[in-house]
């Protein structure tokens, strides 16, 4: 089923010190991505915290510092990102170039919509790639780009498309469940991003890491936004569990700093290549539907001719 780590990982024990490295994490005013943060940037690394919300964001790095981000520590910033519109998760690109002349890590956290998990996060990403790919070349680089997805995976069925917009909107209305039917569609086209660009990157890049991961049943603020969006019955039950069974932010984001940061993975470079992890580092195929190369291929074609409608060109 899956490649196990060869020990059981601990964040604070079993990564090295991170300093000089610049890390973007999306979403990282609550939840996993907060918890992502702070544990990364205590090994002393510089994180931005890539989020549309100033007012959340600072209040979030506050907490973080009063957690315990002192002196010799590494430091959160915030970074203006909007992932609702890809010309503004472009211009956030732009600017972050501007600040910075490295980044070592790019990280999305939880997200549920298409355009919030796919379209932005793809054009954030492609507009970093450059200065990504110029990091890769420094002497004792590690460039990683890590995207959130979920176990919802298999729930999917081989007849999904990525051909156009249409497709892309796709509200399935004949599930008993649409709000998880479109959830389980986002975290497939991540799988299927992950895969390709790797596959992209091999050719021209070979030192960039791209993962995706389930970061296992965690209860943050978007579970349970999840649940008032299904409502009734129904939502009232999913809240009940998580709330009793789900884990903790904390410990949702072991895998996601594994991703990041664990020296295991750089070791064993093509092994985790395009991989799909799960807690905490397990090598998993992601099934049939997220294997399929001509499916990745066609949404990627899709992504490009979505966006240069929207005058967005990457």
């Amino acid at each position: 089923m899956g490649t196990a780590f060869s020990k059981k990982f601990n964040s604070e024990t079993d990564i090295g010190d991170l300093s000089g490295k610049v890390i973007i994490v999306t979403g990282g005013n609550s939840g996993i991505g907060y918890a992502t943060i702070q544990q990364l940037a205590r090994r002393g690394a510089k994180v931005y915290m890539a989020a549309r919300n100033e007012e959340k964001a600072q209040v979030a790095i506050r907490g973080l510092k009063q957690e315990g981000l002192g002196p010799g520590n590494g430091e959160v910033s915030w970074l203006k990102l909007d992932l609702s519109d890809p010309r503004k998760a472009k211009a956030a690109a732009e600017e972050f170039k501007q600040l910075e002349g490295r980044l070592d890590v790019l990280e999305f956290s939880e997200f549920i919509h298409m355009r919030y998990s796919v379209i932005g996060p793809f054009v954030f990403t492609m507009s970093l790639l450059p200065l990504m790919e110029a990091t890769a070349k420094e002497p004792g680089s590690d460039v990683r780009i890590v995207n959130l997805s979920s176990e919802a995976i298999r729930s999917i069925g081989s007849g999904i498309r990525f051909r156009n917009r249409e497709d892309f909107n796709d509200e399935h209305a004949k599930s008993w469940t649409p709000a998880f039917a479109r959830y389980a569609r986002t975290k497939i086209a991540i799988v299927l991003f992950t895969k390709e660009l790797q596959r992209r990157l091999n050719k021209e890049d070979p030192n960039i890491i791209v993962l995706c991961l389930h970061p296992g049943t965690v209860n943050t603020e978007g579970t349970r936004a999840y649940s008032t969006r299904v409502g009734g019955t129904l939502g009232t039950f999913y809240c009940w569990i998580s709330e009793t069974f789900f884990t903790t932010p904390t410990n949702g984001a072991t895998n996601t700093v594994f991703a990041a940061a664990a020296p295991a993975v750089r070791a064993d470079v093509e092994k985790y290549k395009g991989a799909y992890l799960m807690p905490t580092g397990i090598i998993t195929s992601p099934g049939k539907v997220g294997l399929d190369t001509d499916l990745a291929k066609e949404l990627w074609g899709a992504l490009v001719s979505i966006l240069k409608e929207r005058g967005v060109e990457i």
